[in-house]
């Protein structure tokens, strides 16, 4: 099962690499099919168990990602991703690779804002003012400073895809399994 666990994210998440930088989308038709497989897939080997650990990764993947969503800052088909990696890995891993896909997402915008300068200034601003507002009235309200220019758009699958092989590889070196036992 470690074998096919390895391939099926492995594949579908190189194509959501690609896919998201081609088009900054990540289409249904490989999320929903990947969140369904990990599901039938762990039932089948596991039973009830298999469920369960499928089904609360899935879960916890979507969480995870869904509150970023609704506050504006994460699309819809890289929350079914990350969904899909939970169905896959169970919600010790997915746990792991959330918090890895973070670290990634993290250094992928510091090095989208080193390359395009121009807008390093207007995000330091932003978060300066932000800081201010809070230190003053002891409220975090972030109100951006309008530039009439839209900022680079993030292909968080690469991050996703960053992060889950991390905790992959990590997960598997520390317990000799991926998706831990049902």
């Amino acid at each position: 099962m470690e074998l096919f666990v390895i391939l099926t994210l492995s594949a579908a998440l190189l194509i959501a690499t690609i896919t998201d930088i081609r088009s900054q989308r990540i289409p249904n038709w490989l999320t929903f099919p990947l969140i369904l497989t990990g599901l039938v897939a762990h039932t089948l080997v596991g039973g009830l168990d298999g469920l369960k650990l499928a089904g609360g990764g899935f879960a916890l993947g979507f969480i995870a990602m869904a509150i970023p969503y609704f506050m504006g800052v994460m699309g819809a088909g890289d929350v079914k991703l990350m969904a899909g990696v939970g169905a896959w890995l169970g919600t010790t891993t997915t746990l792991t690779a959330f918090l890895f896909t973070c670290i990634a997402g993290g250094v992928y915008a510091l090095g989208v804002l080193l390359v395009n300068r121009k807008y390093l200034k207007i995000i330091l601003t932003n978060v300066a003012n932000t800081f201010l507002v809070f230190i003053a009235t002891k409220r975090f309200n972030f109100a951006p400073v309008p530039t009439g220019q839209a900022l680079p758009r993030l292909c968080y699958g690469v991050a996703i895809a960053t992060g889950t092989g991390v905790a992959m590889v990590l997960h598997a070196m520390q317990t000799g399994s991926i998706c831990g036992s049902y």
